[in-house]
């Protein structure tokens, strides 16, 4: 692999950005263009495609502390990743994007940032007729129960976006994926309010760092 500056200047990826535009670069091309530079032993390329590799693995759930295991990666370098990815999530689940969601995967990409979370919280995520997201808000934060996760606050933001469904979302800090008597008996709740106002509850996700659980899938819902 050829060193940044073995490289013409005009296929570096700051300055094909400036002449193709940014869906030109590949994915390591891009962190090379994030990052800027590599370190002593490492040349940015290399150093870029073992971030790629990282990224590719873990998908949308990298985060700083696994960034800083790579070699060559110090806490500028890991800030700088992670606060794109921050800022991509931030605006991929807005209101108003062309999300579909058509499984309990899809949901995923849009509450990532719930897996490293030490408390519980609690997402609602408003669909349209066609399965497109119209919001995606906190409904709580802290410990889950019948009192904090009351289905006037959930459907609240349902009724102003004149959702079809909705699919909520908490994460369990414990890392355990099995559903408590709280986590069902809260399912049930809001599935039957859902019901009375003519917006169904899809599904019910449980998340934690290692994974997913779909109380639809699991035959709780």
């Amino acid at each position: 692999m050829k060193k940044m500056k073995d490289l013409p200047i005009q296929d570096r990826p700051r300055e094909k950005i400036a002449r193709k535009g940014v869906a030109a670069l590949s994915d390591s091309e891009l962190i090379e263009a994030i990052i800027g530079r590599g370190t002593k032993g490492k040349d940015v390329r290399a150093l870029s495609k073992e971030i790629c590799g990282l990224i590719q693995e873990h998908r949308h759930e990298v985060r700083y502390q696994e960034l800083e295991t790579l070699e060559g990666i110090g806490p500028t370098k890991a800030s700088q990743i992670a606060a794109c990815f921050e800022l991509g999530r931030r605006y991929c689940g807005k209101e108003g994007t062309d999300v579909k969601i058509t499984r309990p995967e899809d949901i995923l990409p849009l509450v990532s940032s719930l897996r490293g979370k030490r408390q519980e919280h609690f997402i609602a995520i408003t669909l349209n007729g066609a399965g497109a997201v119209l919001g995606n808000r906190i409904i709580t934060v802290g410990l889950l129960n019948h009192s904090l996760v009351h289905p006037r606050e959930v459907f609240a933001d349902a009724i102003t976006d004149r959702a079809a469904s909705i699919i909520c979302v908490h994460n369990h800090p414990s890392g355990s994926l099995e559903p408590s008597q709280q986590d069902i008996a809260i399912t049930a709740q809001l599935k039957e309010a859902g019901a009375l106002l003519g917006i169904n509850l899809i599904d019910h996700l449980i998340v934690t760092t290692g994974g997913h659980l779909s109380m639809r899938e699991r035959g709780l819902l």
